[in-house]
């Protein structure tokens, strides 16, 4: 069967504003990606995958990658520290997916004390080289390869990166809008509106996106090619539909994937705590601490008419 479907650099040709789940540790999976695809979501991105381990270990590649042949357009992404590392990478999933994309964002202090992440941003060079090398890798001209970077204070550097980035090839560039040390800080939408206007490759918003609304309005002030939601995404999985809280179909839809796809109880019960609902505090209360899946269903029962 052949599967029809835009690869992600169709995407960016044909909408207006391409609507993208974000690479959440354990979060973006197969299910979950399912999920959000019902409801508008154009393209998804998996898990950061530690390239080193997905390259020298099977069982950390069956365990870090799943999909399937509705699973498409999809973007792996992984932490990686050196060219080969994202070059080998690429090569192994080629025939699963339709890019990878390199973390220059993740601000946590492992990944940036392992030569991973956000720490990246601050060699240009190492990143340029990287996309250079998984690019030539790579012997399809559709497969993107693709970067997702946080903004240094001194934004002419991260402009200066981005352009030696878009020379090396880069397909696509993803601007999380807050340096490694900003947590909640509002996304700095003139730092996105000047990459955007700095480059000629399409540049995908990140930050800050918790509504279709939130979602169109950073697209018109920043006339971004896409917007990448992360949280907004997980609380309301029916958000790029327009739905302002997850609807009860939507939470009908996820039991029945993640338990199709036998996702685990930690993984299943926790996507059903992070979604909006009507269910008051108290019993929401009861509801999370909730130990197997039978007692989740059951619970859910009188609420979806499961």
């Amino acid at each position: 069967m052949t599967l029809e479907y835009m690869k992600p650099m169709q995407l960016f040709d044909n909408r207006q504003c391409v609507k993208i789940c974000a690479p959440m540790v354990r979060y973006s999976k197969l299910a979950f990606r399912s999920l959000v695809r019902e409801y508008g979501c154009d393209l998804a991105f998996t898990p950061m995958i530690v390239s080193e381990s997905f390259i020298n270990s099977v069982k950390a590649r069956d365990s870090d990658f799943t999909t399937n042949a509705q699973d498409r357009p999809l973007i792996v992404q992984f932490a990686a520290k050196n060219a080969k590392e994202l070059a080998d990478a690429a090569e192994i999933v080629l025939p699963y997916a339709d890019g990878v994309d390199l973390n220059c964002g993740c601000p946590q202090r492992w990944a940036m004390q392992d030569g991973y992440g956000a720490c990246l941003i601050y060699k240009p060079e190492l990143v340029a080289d990287m996309v250079a090398q998984a690019r030539a890798r790579v012997n399809d001209a559709e497969f993107c390869v693709s970067v997702k970077i946080r903004i240094e204070d001194d934004l002419s550097r991260t402009i200066s990166l981005c352009k030696q980035a878009e020379a090396a090839g880069v397909s696509f560039l993803t601007v999380h809008g807050r340096t490694p040390a900003q947590r909640a800080q509002p996304v700095n939408i003139e730092a996105i509106t000047n990459i955007r206007q700095s480059v000629a490759i399409p540049v995908v918003a990140n930050g800050d996106i918790n509504s279709l609304e939130s979602a169109e309005s950073i697209q018109r002030e920043t006339g971004v090619a896409g917007v990448m939601s992360a949280r907004g995404i997980l609380s309301n999985p029916a958000m790029y539909a327009g739905y302002k809280y997850t609807p009860p179909e939507c939470v009908r839809t996820w039991l029945r994937t993640a338990l199709a796809y036998g996702t685990p109880f930690s993984i299943f019960h926790h996507h059903l705590i992070e979604m909006d609902s009507a269910m008051p505090k108290a019993e929401k209360r009861i509801f999370n601490c909730l130990q197997s899946t039978s007692a989740v269903i059951d619970f859910l029962g009188s609420y979806y008419d499961l």
